[in-house]
Formats: C-alpha cells, structure tokens, sequence
C-alpha cells in the first residue's frame, strides 16, 4: 500500500535560515506519528507544507500520491499551531462553516463530543477559557472522515487534565485507515498513544522508528531516547 505521505530530498529555505534540508521520509496509513523535535526543529515547516500553505524550495512532497493542492486538501484536516476561529462566533455558527466548507464534516459527531464536554452550541468563542476553545477546534478538525490528520502542538497551551482529553479524543476519532500526525516537544505527555516517531533537529530527520522498536531496542522510552539523542 502507497504510503500516505512522501518526503523525497524536499527542501524549504526562507532567506537567511534553511528550515527544513533534504528531507527523505514515509509515513505509513493507519498510524499514530510522533513529529518530535526541540523547538525551532522544522516541525511546523513541514507540516505546513504538507497542508500546502508552503511550497518546497527544493524537492518533491506527496500527499496520498499528489502534490499538495486541492485534492488534497480535501483529505487533510489540519489543527494549526494558533487559534484560527472568529472569537465572535458560536459553536453552532463554526459546526456550520465547517460544514458547508468540508464534504467530509461529520456534524452528528461533532455535536455528540461537544454535547460530551458540556459545551453548549449557543456558548461563543470568546467567552471560553484558552483550554476549551483548544478543545473546540480539535474536535471541529477530528470530525472530519479525513486520511490524514495533522496536528501542530494540539497540547501546548492546556492544562494536564485538558491533554488527557485531546489526546483521549485523537484516539477515538480517527479510522482504522486514516495516518495522524501530532507535532510536539512534549513527548511523555503523547507518548502513550503513538505508534511511530520521528526526530527532527535542525531541518533533518534524525531517527525514523515505531515505538515498539524504540522499546525494545534500546530498552528505553521514547522520551528518554529524545533526551539522549538532543541531550535535553
């Protein structure tokens, strides 16, 4: 089976930094991946241009074997960094625009996990703590039926019991079929759910492996593996 993502030799310089150098990677369907560096590693460079929000200064990125555009947006369901969502509208007005903008929006499930965490439709964003607006847009992204979710720091700005949740979530709402990419550098706080990490550092891949592997190999967990390898 065709990998869902292919990096080959892919490249992106902004003037003055080389953000991500000749970076070769697979990523596999049905997986739970780990894009784990220390900050300022590529992370979101590489994401974004598997988004198509950026395009490579050099090399080729594939996309359920396309380049990155409008088939593939319609494949990819995407929770940026920043909050992206107008502090002036309700959940049901957001339920809605990602409804009438994504053929792949499941409302009945988003509703039910909102309805979950108590979160009333009628509530407006900008009455809601930074924690669940957080969760708002994660679950507005993981109800779409997407084949790849890419996730940039979904845990960076909440509280523990918060990540618990997002995390409890990211597992529950994805298909057997379907590849999730959660970009973070708190790694033993997604640890426990990931299949298959990745190191970057500096633009390049630096370890490719399953969390199995990691395990057993170096008898190590992957947290401890990322502390020796960038000597945190």
């Amino acid at each position: 089976m065709e990998p869902i993502l292919q990096c080959k030799n892919l490249t992106k310089v902004f003037p003055g930094k080389v953000a991500l150098s000749g970076v070769n990677l697979e990523v596999n369907r049905g997986r739970i991946v780990g894009l784990l560096g220390p900050n300022g590693s590529g992370k979101s460079t590489l994401i974004k241009m598997c988004n198509g929000l950026l395009t490579p200064t050099n090399g080729e990125l594939l996309v359920d074997g396309n380049a990155p555009g409008i088939e593939t947006k319609r494949i990819v369901s995407y929770l940026p960094e920043r909050t992206y969502l107008n502090d002036w509208m309700t959940v049901r007005n957001l339920v809605d625009f990602f409804d009438d903008f994504y053929t792949d929006f499941d409302k009945a499930k988003a509703y039910d996990m909102f309805q979950r965490l108590d979160i009333k439709s009628d509530a407006r964003l900008k009455t809601m703590s930074k924690g669940t607006k957080e969760k708002v847009q994660l679950i507005l992204v993981m109800s779409r039926n997407a084949s790849l979710y890419l996730l940039d720091e979904p845990i960076g700005g909440v509280d523990p019991a918060a990540r618990d949740y997002i995390l409890n979530t990211i597992i529950s709402n994805y298909s057997e079929n379907a590849t999730v990419m959660i970009s973070t550098h708190l790694i033993s706080d997604v640890e426990r759910i990931l299949d298959d990490i990745i190191f970057i550092n500096q633009g390049s891949i630096a370890l490719v492996s399953s969390v199995e592997e990691i395990r057993e190999k170096n008898n190590k967990s992957v947290d401890e593996l990322f502390r020796e390898v960038f000597r945190c």
